[in-house]
């Protein structure tokens, strides 16, 4: 149910100035999930760590070492 609920978030956050404003004040993932959670958006911690383990498997090795 929370990994819909994320996917949903970056749906209204890509057609939402207001959310995407929001949103980029974020300064770590609590604070993350807090501003989502304001939103009413059902977002665990868990979801977060999820996609940032698929966000890094999708790049290849070079990107990898280029965002550290």
């Amino acid at each position: 149910m929370s990994w819909s609920e994320l996917e949903r978030l970056v749906d209204d956050a890509e057609s939402d100035p207001a959310i995407r404003r929001g949103l980029r004040r974020c300064r770590s993932r609590r604070e993350f999930l807090l501003a989502s959670w304001r939103l009413g958006y059902r977002i665990q911690p868990r979801d977060i760590q999820m996609a940032w383990s698929l966000d890094l498997g999708e790049r290849g090795p070079t990107d990898q070492a280029a965002s550290r």
